[in-house]
């Protein structure tokens, strides 16, 4: 494997290896191993890794088993300088575990399993290296409670990374996206000081800083343990399906079930493209699929308000709701396309329901407007009484040596046409490199407050460098990618 990205590039002497062994934690250097530890499930980086390429290949991959390993290789690594990418089950897709620089990636998968439960408080306490399908396994069978923390990437995603990107369960609506599912945090520092955030309900002792960890994927501090809320596992499911004739039309239901207090765990809406394409429901049927669970006489309640609101639409095949349940968490379609020179991604954004339409019309059209695209389509994931998540899909197919070109002119179409109309730059994918050169006109002069807490915290710039569009003391020359 070689390095896809130029720009300066960390090495480890001798001495710094045996400093990072001392800490007692496991070090690899075989190619093999920080190659494969240097990417995600960024699609640019699948297309490039079919040309042998890597985006940049760690010097390191060091595997600490508890915090306080964590805090004594931060320690020497801040000393000497060393750029270090906190990194786990590596399930994001837009490159935010990827070392820009080379220096150690620090894995956190050694850090694993659940600490303590507070049954009486239905509050977990949990390890970042946890993978999600286990976890939901054994809170279920072995305590009969559920986070409701559902992503796609379950199988292969960690509770670390759920907190660091900021992630969304496909049940959301129900129980919340991770930032209103965690109580607090442990944290270790640039300089090796170790933190806990929160604990208490509701508590008013200045400003929450859990939150502030919480999506700043590895650049302000490093999780290596968090608190999150529990429920009951759920005696009920109710499911429902319905056919509007428009997208619009699909999500203004959304919106009014919400508004009525309801909250069903699943309101997911299909546009046609997407409706047929998966459900073989004809070119005309914007699908809304329904799903909740919980205490009986709620969700008799939930699904009695969902009907009303759906009532001039048609009823659809419930059966699609099971079709859904049993495909939600497979990843595999993608790579397969890749591997057939498509250029194909997801680009997922939040928005007021006010704004919803006019940022699926705009990005629709903007994405179609680039040569070689030859699908676009849309569905919105994940209701709330604000406003709504919408999940662009795109796919081209430009010339071999056009790829990387196509891939960037496709986001740029899409994502500023979500901007200029209302909408967030992310929902629950993050940041990463990907949307790195969007960050500023995002956030506007608040960049600048996010700058100066990275500043703070990490002075030498170590954590994460690159990500977030944050200032990179590596990159002399300029940002790494985009150039």
């Amino acid at each position: 494997m070689t390095s896809r990205l130029g720009g300066t590039h960390v090495t480890l002497d001798a001495e710094m290896l045996a400093t990072l062994r001392a800490t007692g934690a496991e070090v690899l250097l075989d190619p093999s191993a920080t190659a494969e530890a240097s990417r995600d499930w960024w699609p640019l980086a699948m297309i490039w890794a079919r040309d042998g390429q890597v985006p940049v290949q760690a010097a390191a991959v060091v595997r600490p088993a508890n915090a306080e390993q964590v805090s004594a290789i931060l320690t020497a690594c801040n000393d000497a300088r060393i750029p270090v990418t906190p990194a786990a089950g590596r399930s994001g897709v837009c490159g935010a575990s990827v070392p820009l620089h080379g220096g150690v990636i620090l894995d956190l998968t050694a850090m694993t399993g659940i600490v303590g439960i507070d049954r009486e408080s239905l509050v977990l306490d949990v390890l970042p290296g946890t993978f999600g399908t286990w976890l939901e396994e054994t809170l279920q069978a072995e305590h009969g409670v559920t986070i409701g923390h559902w992503p796609q990437s379950i199988d292969l995603s960690t509770v670390g990374g759920w907190l660091a990107c900021r992630g969304a369960g496909q049940m959301s609506t129900r129980y919340g996206k991770i930032e209103d599912i965690v109580v607090g945090l442990d944290v270790v520092l640039a300089d090796g000081r170790m933190i806990s955030t929160g604990g208490a309900p509701r508590a008013a002792v200045g400003p929450e800083l859990t939150q502030l960890f919480v999506g700043s994927e590895g650049t302000l501090g490093v999780i290596t343990g968090a608190r999150l809320r529990l429920h009951p596992k759920a005696p009920t499911e109710r499911r429902a399906a319905y056919a509007f004739t428009s997208f619009a039309a699909a999500n203004d239901a959304c919106r009014r079930i919400m508004h009525r207090g309801a909250t069903p765990a699943v309101l997911r809406v299909y546009d046609a493209i997407e409706s047929d394409r998966s459900y073989q429901t004809g070119p005309d049927d914007h699908l809304l699929l329904v799903l909740d669970e919980g205490d009986e006489t709620i969700i008799d309640a939930t699904m009695a308000i969902v009907a009303e609101e759906c009532k001039d639409a048609k009823l659809a095949d419930v059966e699609f709701v099971g079709r859904w349940l049993e495909h939600r968490n497979e990843v595999s379609a993608l790579e397969a396309l890749i591997s057939r020179d498509y250029v194909l991604d997801t680009m997922e954004i939040s928005a007021p329901w006010s704004c919803c339409s006019a940022i699926y019309e705009a990005a629709i059209a903007a994405i179609k407007g680039v040569p070689a695209t030859m699908a676009v389509s849309a569905h919105q994931s994940h209701s709330y009484m604000d406003g709504a998540c919408i999940y662009f899909t795109f796919a081209g197919q430009p010339p071999v040596d056009g790829r990387e070109a196509y891939y960037r002119a496709a986001w740029e179409a899409g994502t500023r046409a979500v901007l200029a109309n209302g909408g967030a730059l992310s929902h629950h994918h993050g940041v990463g490199l990907n949307r790195s050169r969007f960050v500023r006109d995002a956030l506007g002069p608040a960049f600048d407050v996010l700058a100066a807490t990275k500043h703070a915290l990490d002075p030498n710039g170590i954590l994460n460098p690159g990500k977030l569009g944050l200032p990179d003391p590596w990159a002399t020359d300029g940002p790494i990618w985009p150039d």
